[in-house]
């Protein structure tokens, strides 16, 4: 397929309006004011995904699935390239603060390098390839856990069985599958404590799960489901969920009461925390990067905190980095 002509706005600020805020509970009020200002940062992407805030870097890294590369954004320089992506979709940070991002294309889950180089952490299960990696969590123990559903598998087979999550422990190698029942496997994040993990179902099912992490690395019986899918997900300190929703982004009490909805200009795919201090809000929204200022921040899990804290929604200047993209320098499982 020919991709169309790529153009990417590399200003701090696009436009800013007034954010859309609906209150479903008081309890919302006191995590966005009802005033907050949404900004798009970016537009005239194809598909936005898999936003992570780069603490290391101080910057905002995202995906552009369609045009196959990572992205990132500061406040100093905008948008600019990063790397060829292979189909990228998820991004997160992991416990040494790396990067581990899922691949469509490539079908693997893969770790950023402080050389610019990618390994492949898996890329298989019980000798058969992954269907197309979506999204990824790192947990404080170090295992990655991802969705594999088949959005990016396109017109190749499927080898797996079916749509599953999966933990894979970077000791031992060990891939294992921690949930079946799901259709479409989406978003999935831990709660702050990660004793819960939330995962989104996307496909017909539309709902979003709440396990509890057993001590073996095995997810118990659902503690809870929320009616209605989403994309994207990701707690903040409190336990909150923020889902990326087809009606805007919803925020969800630990308990399962909606709290609020933001409304923004384009369907929402995904979000995260940023900002140094995390207590700005990133959405990739199809074509476009938007930020919401919020009033709280977003859980640490698999790292601790750096001392260091920005203002939120500001990255101060990079440290020269390497380029994403390059050819892996080891094989995972096949």
């Amino acid at each position: 397929m020919r991709l169309a002509p790529l153009v990417v706005v590399p200003c701090a600020l696009v436009a800013s309006a007034f954010a859309q805020v609906t209150f479903q509970h008081e309890r919302g009020k006191a995590l966005v004011a009802a005033d907050a200002k949404i900004e798009r940062l970016a537009t005239d992407h194809r598909f936005t995904e898999g936003p992570v805030w780069d603490l290391a870097n101080h910057r905002l890294v995202f995906s552009d699935i369609p045009v196959q590369r990572w992205f990132t954004w500061t406040q100093k320089d905008g948008v600019k390239e990063l790397g060829a992506s292979a189909g990228a979709n998820g991004n997160t940070l992991d416990g040494k603060l790396q990067l581990v991002s899922c691949r469509h294309d490539a079908r693997d889950v893969v770790r950023h390098e402080a050389d610019g180089t990618l390994t492949v952490l898996v890329d298989a299960h019980d000798g058969k390839k992954l269907n197309s990696p979506n999204d990824v969590a790192v947990h404080r123990d170090g295992s990655v856990w991802f969705t594999d559903p088949t959005y990016g598998l396109g017109k190749r087979a499927q080898e797996q069985a079916g749509n599953f999550v999966y933990r894979f422990d970077p000791k031992t190698k060990a891939v294992r599958i921690v949930q079946r029942d799901f259709d479409m496997p989406n978003g999935l994040c831990f709660a702050p404590d990660g004793k819960t993990l939330w995962i989104a179902d996307s496909g017909r099912k539309q709902r979003i799960g709440a396990f509890p992490v057993q001590d073996d690395g095995t997810l118990g019986e659902a503690l809870r489901w929320l009616d209605g899918g989403a994309d994207g997900v990701r707690c903040d300190e409190h336990g909150n969920l923020w889902a990326a929703a087809r009606d805007g982004v919803r925020v969800f009490g630990a308990d399962g009461q909606r709290l609020l909805t933001i409304a923004l200009p384009e369907v929402p795919a995904n979000l995260a925390f940023g900002g140094d201090d995390l207590r700005t809000l990133f959405v990739t929204a199809r074509t476009s990067l938007y930020r919401v200022p919020v009033q709280t921040s977003g859980a640490v899990v698999a790292f601790e905190l750096p001392l260091r804290k920005g203002a939120a929604g500001e990255a101060a200047e990079a440290p020269p980095a390497g380029k994403p993209g390059e050819q892996p320098k080891a094989s995972g499982q096949r």
